[in-house]
This record gives C-alpha cells, structure tokens and sequence, in this order.
C-alpha cells in the first residue's frame, strides 16, 4: 500500500512539474488603410496588420510609415494585468497548469500627408540654404592637400 502511494505522488510531482504555467503576450498593431511599415522600439516587426511577441510590459515605441501618409510616432503603454503583478506572476508564470494568453491590440487612422505648395516650399528651402551658407565653416588643405582637423606632423 505505501509504495502504491509513493508511486501516485511521484506520478503527481512530475504531472505537476511537466505541466508548469506559460504566458503567451502579443502585440497587434492594425492602421487604416492598412499596409503601413511598423517598428516597434525602432524595430522593424512587418506591414500592418501585424503581430509580435513581447516579454516585457512597459512603454513601448511605436512608429508607423506609409507613403502617402503622415508618419505616426505614439508612446504606448503596456501594463500588466492585475494576476502578472508581484508577487502573483510568480506562481501564474511558473505553476499555472495552463497557457495564458495577453493579446494586445492598438489601432492606428492615418492621415493623409500635408502637401506643401511649391509657393511656400521654395522660400523654405531658399532660407535653410542661406542658414547653412553662414554657418558653414571649410578647413583648410595643407601642403599636402588633406583637409581636416588633424595634421601629421
């Protein structure tokens, strides 16, 4: 009798250790239109709609381009649910018997890029060349021809 005992709580001890907690986060970022090029923390994770794998909660950089649209750059906050804070995650992460899964999901409306008129473009320009031309300081060549900073001597 105690060994069928002994065998029923090993049987249960490695159930119990094979069938340890796991927590699945992912992040879906969807914009409208879709087909925008999506990084998060400046790293390029694919064309919306697109998902990825996160470890971590907190804020997250997120920047969308499409041509044809304005540029957005957001800072996203991603908080952890009520049973992933400490000391809880613990025991959800290691010894929960089944998967967890954290979707998140961030939608996006872009907006149509700002065409400039070409009236207000070339003054623009013609100032940010004449604000370059004074600043602009050029080294000088020495005997040699090189230019910089730093001569050998």
């Amino acid at each position: 009798m105690g060994s069928h005992r002994g065998i029923l709580l090993l049987t249960l001890g490695v159930m119990l250790l094979t069938s340890v907690g796991c927590v699945q986060r992912r992040l879906t970022l969807r914009s409208f239109p879709e087909g925008a090029m999506a990084y998060v923390d400046d790293q390029e994770i694919g064309q919306t709609p697109v998902s990825t794998s996160f470890t971590h909660y907190g804020v997250r950089s997120i920047r969308l381009e499409k041509d044809g649209y304005e540029t957005v750059q957001v800072q996203e906050r991603l908080d952890a649910p009520w049973y992933l804070t400490p000391p809880l995650d613990f025991f959800v992460e290691n010894f929960w018997p089944a998967e967890i899964r954290d979707e998140r999901e961030v939608d996006f409306e872009l907006q149509p890029a700002k065409i400039v008129p070409q009236s207000e473009l070339l003054p623009r320009a013609e100032e940010q060349r004449r604000q370059v031309q004074q600043n602009l300081v050029v080294p000088l060549a020495d005997e040699d021809g090189r230019t910089g900073l730093f001569r050998r001597r």
